[in-house]
């Protein structure tokens, strides 16, 4: 796999940091900077591991990457969770943000069951 832009979950993820980056951009206040620059982080975490995900050789190490950005995705929904309780943004953003989150986390755990698959696959064809 060498061409992200194929991945529909990078497309769903390259949108959400684009989305969560405006949202912080709102964000306002010395005591919550460094959680606007964590949520931004988190968020652009999530394609960029699959995009380097996607140049791995193996079906082993995309999957690595394919889990760290599941672990980004985790993050950022603790974030925006953070956000929300601080007072930092309002409902809406925050359930739309939250929303787009967990289904990218739903879709990159779809994916990684698919890369094992393969994996598994090629192991089964390997040792015939």
């Amino acid at each position: 796999m060498s061409d992200y832009t194929k991945l529909e979950v990078w497309g769903f993820a390259h949108a959400l940091a684009i989305n969560v980056h405006s949202a912080a951009t709102e964000i306002h206040g010395a005591d919550v900077v460094s959680l606007k620059s964590q949520m931004i982080r988190a968020s652009m975490s999530i394609p960029t591991n699959l995009v380097e995900g996607c140049g791995q050789e193996s079906a082993r190490e995309f999957a690595r990457y394919i889990k760290i950005s599941l672990n980004s995705a985790s993050e950022l929904e603790y974030h925006l969770r953070l956000a929300r309780d601080l007072n930092a943004i309002v409902e809406e953003p925050f359930r739309s943000l939250t929303d787009q989150t967990v289904r990218v986390r739903k879709m990159l755990y779809g994916l990684l069951n698919a890369v094992r698959g393969r994996e598994s696959a090629k192991a089964g064809t390997d040792s015939q």
